[in-house]
């Protein structure tokens, strides 16, 4: 119950992410490789067990997983815990109409959260992966968490069993003529079920994921591209041989 409750409060800190303007920080570069099924699968367990209780991703159907190399049995056993139809949606847990009551509005699609976050700090996935691995211990926040690439963000950090808990250091410097808190690093409070290198590659998979399912066709597209590039290659260099053989004898 508590596991679910965190998770709800999440869905109030999507829906106000969506308003916040950007802290500034660097955003790390997000391992993405969408051809990698063994990461793609392991995001889509992380995203189904600490992301669907609260966010659908509409446009995402639980048999469209057969792209990244699950069986439609598999699905079942391990994936279907909002429907018991493979061919559904990924609907969130929560109920519509008391998330609507409860919080105004119904928690953000997250379907094409990757594609939608892009900015100048880099891209969607980038940003998504500096904000689930930046969320520090603020008991001045009512969630008790706050988070470096979304300041006073509304949504508690949902991993942090996988993460355990951490406090951002800063310093105070004066520039000028004004003192400003500058970030210095983390102090660990409490470890995690992972170890740092390990939740980072949770993270990186949760977020390859996200970033695929913004476009599953993206692999396949891109096959297709080089496909027609090659044959248009082949093509020119025929047309380039017909044409020299058609006007050989002409003078």
């Amino acid at each position: 119950m508590k596991k679910f409750i965190l998770t709800l409060v999440a869905a109030v800190g999507f829906a106000a992410g969506a308003q916040a303007s950007e802290s500034g920080i660097h955003w790390d570069k997000a391992p993405v490789n969408t051809t990698d099924t063994a990461s793609l699968q392991n995001g889509a367990k992380l995203f189904v067990n600490y992301c669907l209780s609260c966010h659908s991703a509409a446009f995402m159907r639980f048999n469209r997983l057969k792209d990244i190399g699950l069986t439609d049995q598999e699905i079942k056993d391990n994936l279907l815990f909002t429907t018991d139809k493979v061919g559904e949606t990924m609907k969130a847990a929560i109920n519509p109409k008391e998330a609507k009551e409860w919080f105004g509005a119904n928690p953000p699609d997250l379907t094409v959260i990757a594609r939608s976050r892009a900015g100048a700090g880099g891209t969607g996935a980038d940003y998504l992966y500096t904000f689930l691995r930046t969320f520090y211990r603020d008991d001045t926040k009512a969630t008790g968490w706050n988070n470096l690439a979304f300041p006073s963000v509304g949504m508690p950090h949902v991993l942090w069993q996988l993460q355990g808990e951490r406090r951002a250091v800063f310093e105070e410097v004066e520039e000028h003529g004004s003192k400003t808190q500058v970030f210095k690093g983390w102090e660990q409070l409490s470890p995690g079920t992972m170890t740092s290198v390990q939740y980072d590659q949770a993270v990186g998979d949760l977020v390859n994921y996200l970033q695929w399912m913004g476009e599953p066709a993206q692999n396949t597209r891109t096959r297709v591209g080089v496909g027609v590039l090659v044959f248009l290659a082949f093509f020119i260099f025929v047309a380039w041989r017909l044409n020299a053989a058609f006007w050989k004898d002409v003078k």
